[in-house]
């Protein structure tokens, strides 16, 4: 067998999660005694300030015997971080005002409520204005 036939046979089903500058490749793939594992692959870009860019890729590899714990796991550890922080993002590069914690002017919700009615940058716009 080639290695190209030996490949496609490997590769079983496939997901992508794109988010951001990351991608995240969920792939099923097959062992030589043709059971199935899950390999995660996340791919990062990085652009040089030339414009030219790169990726840099890390990948796990997760065998049947270990999914059970392995969810297990994943599941309290993401519960925890949503219950200790909630589900909103808080991030300087997805919040262009956030300020880091116990900074004078912390980023709350009020500013961009505040920012967003006096500012004159927002307009609310309907359909029925287009």
């Amino acid at each position: 067998m080639s290695e190209h036939e030996m490949t496609d046979k490997e590769e079983i089903f496939s997901k992508v999660l794109r988010a951001g500058r990351r991608t995240y490749f969920f792939d099923v793939r097959a062992t030589k005694a043709d059971d199935y594992y899950l390999t995660i692959t996340e791919s990062k870009k990085f652009t040089e300030n030339d414009g030219s860019y790169h990726f840099k890729k890390h990948k796990i590899y997760l065998y049947k015997e270990d999914f059970t714990d392995f969810l297990d796991i994943l599941k309290e550890m993401t519960d925890y971080v949503i219950d200790q922080k909630g589900d909103e993002v808080i991030s300087e590069r997805h919040q262009k005002n956030f300020k880091k914690e116990g900074s004078e002017d912390a980023y709350s919700k009020e500013d961009d409520e505040d920012e967003s009615s006096s500012s004159g940058k927002f307009t609310n716009i309907e359909f029925d204005d287009i």
